[in-house]
This record gives C-alpha cells, sequence and structure tokens, in this order.
C-alpha cells in the first residue's frame, strides 16, 4: 500500500487530484503494453490500471471488449498480466500499479498463489469487478497480509445501508462509478457525483477515484475539482487503437495536464 498511500498523500499536499489510466495487458500484444505504461508513467499517469484479459468482461463497454478480445488473441494470461507489472517495475519502482479483473482467472490462478505472485511482480492492489465483500475474504486476506491493497467499486445503486460493507476492509482508494452502466457510458453530473464523492469519502476515510464516462481532458477537469482521482479507460483503449502508442500517451498527457491543473 506504500506507493498508492504516498501517491494519494503528494496529491492531497500538492492541492491536486490525481490520474489514473487504464490500458488492456495485452493489447495488442505485451511489447506494445509495456511502452504504453511507460508512456503513461511519463505523460503524468499517477496511478496505472492494468486490465487482466477476460471472456466475459460484464462491466465494461465495447471498447474494452475489443480490447480484451484482442489481447485473449495475441495470448495474454494472467500470469502474462503479472510479467508485465515485474518488467515494468525494472525501470519504474514508483508509480503504482493496479491489476483490474476479475473473479474467475483469479481463482482459476489461485487466490493465495496469485497475491503471492503479484506481490512478488510488483503489484499494489487489485480491482476484483464482480467479487461482493460477502465473497471477496479468499483474496482480500492474503492480499491485506501480504500488504496488498483490494480496492472496492461504489456505485450510483449503493445506498446508505449498503455503503458501510462495501467500504469495509477497502483499502488504497475507493473507486467510484459515476453512473449505472458499463465502462464508457455518459458519466453523471459534476453536482451529483461531487455529493457521492462526499458520501464515499465520509464513509471510508479514503481518497476516491471517479470512473466510467470520463473521455475528455475537459470532463477530467470537471470531475477533477469534486473528486480525489479521475480514472480514465476507453478513451485510452480506443487511442491506443487508433493511433497507436504515440496516440495514447498523446491523450494521456492532455487528461494528466487537465486533471493535475483543475483547481
Amino acid at each position: 500500500m506504500t506507493r498508492l498511500s504516498d501517491t494519494f498523500a503528494r496529491l492531497k499536499s500538492d492541492g491536486q487530484a490525481g490520474f489514473v489510466a487504464y490500458v488492456m495487458a495485452g493489447d495488442p500484444d505485451a511489447a506494445t503494453t509495456l511502452k504504453v505504461m511507460h508512456g503513461l508513467a511519463e505523460a503524468g499517469a499517477d496511478v496505472i490500471e492494468l486490465g487482466a484479459p477476460f471472456t466475459d468482461p460484464m462491466a465494461d463497454g465495447p471498447p474494452i471488449q475489443r480490447a480484451a478480445l484482442r489481447a485473449l488473441d495475441s495470448g495474454m494470461t494472467l500470469r502474462g498480466v503479472l510479467q508485465l507489472i515485474a518488467d515494468f517495475r525494472k525501470t519504474n519502482a514508483a508509480t503504482p500499479v493496479v491489476i483490474m479483473g476479475y473473479a474467475n482467472p483469479f481463482h482459476a490462478f489461485g487466490y493465495q498463489a496469485f497475491v503471492d505472485a503479484a506481490s512478488a511482480a510488483g503489484a499494489d492492489g487489485v480491482i476484483c469487478v464482480d467479487l461482493p465483500p460477502e465473497e471477496d475474504a479468499p483474496l482480500r486476506e492474503p492480499m491485506e497480509r501480504a500488504g496488498l491493497s483490494l480496492i472496492r467499486l461504489a456505485t450510483p445503486t449503493t445506498d446508505d445501508d449498503r455503503l458501510p460493507q462495501v467500504v469495509k476492509n477497502t483499502s488504497g482508494f475507493v473507486y467510484y462509478v459515476s453512473t449505472t452502466g458499463v465502462t464508457g457510458a455518459g458519466i453523471g453530473q459534476t453536482a451529483v457525483v461531487s455529493g457521492a464523492v462526499d458520501r464515499v469519502r465520509k464513509a471510508s476515510g479514503l481518497p476516491v477515484a471517479v470512473g466510467f464516462g470520463v473521455k475528455t481532458p475537459e470532463r477530467a477537469a470537471e470531475i477533477a475539482k469534486v473528486a480525489d482521482a479521475v480514472v480514465v479507460g476507453s478513451a485510452i483503449v480506443d487511442a491506443l487503437a487508433d493511433g497507436g502508442v504515440a496516440g495514447a500517451v498523446k491523450l494521456a498527457k492532455e487528461l494528466a495536464q487537465a486533471t493535475h491543473n483543475a483547481r
């Protein structure tokens, strides 16, 4: 948790929101992903969210679904995701990397074995989209022992009765899904998001990162004024597909500048 905690402490001290940049591991191949990860860090990403490709990504919209299929076609596996992090750590020891994925691959790998391998590779946390708090002990408990963050998602439908259970034992930050639906969908109005962020922050005592639907620097700046971090995924995935590494990094730099300069 040190890299994540240190990053959010630095951002708070500087009066800035953080920029969390998503990339799908293996899209279109491992070598390209590694280049993008380094490019994102150099462009100003405060946290890198590395997608683990899965055949049934129920929370993800078409851009990330297509990226997952391209990654699987290229031969990317969960072990390959961990190898990418290990390779990234050879020259970047500072930028936090959070794995975003689904329970089935983690379960098939073996929760304890996955946590051991993720810790050894240099990962900082995991977002497991479809593992509810009532069922996450087999993953969460090994992660707690290893000092890795299990980052949970809160949504517009997470009411006051449910929220305490969602944020309990969460660490690093809470990921607030700004709208019902899948990644890349439209984002909620800023005033509504602001109120939700305050509610989640109060319940958790943690930074709150807002994602799902942030696509432009202008929108990132709006969200950065009310959230602790802004998450962008689908737009970067599309920029990579359309313009290669240079296109993805160019957009990431614009997003990072807009986020950091918003306040």
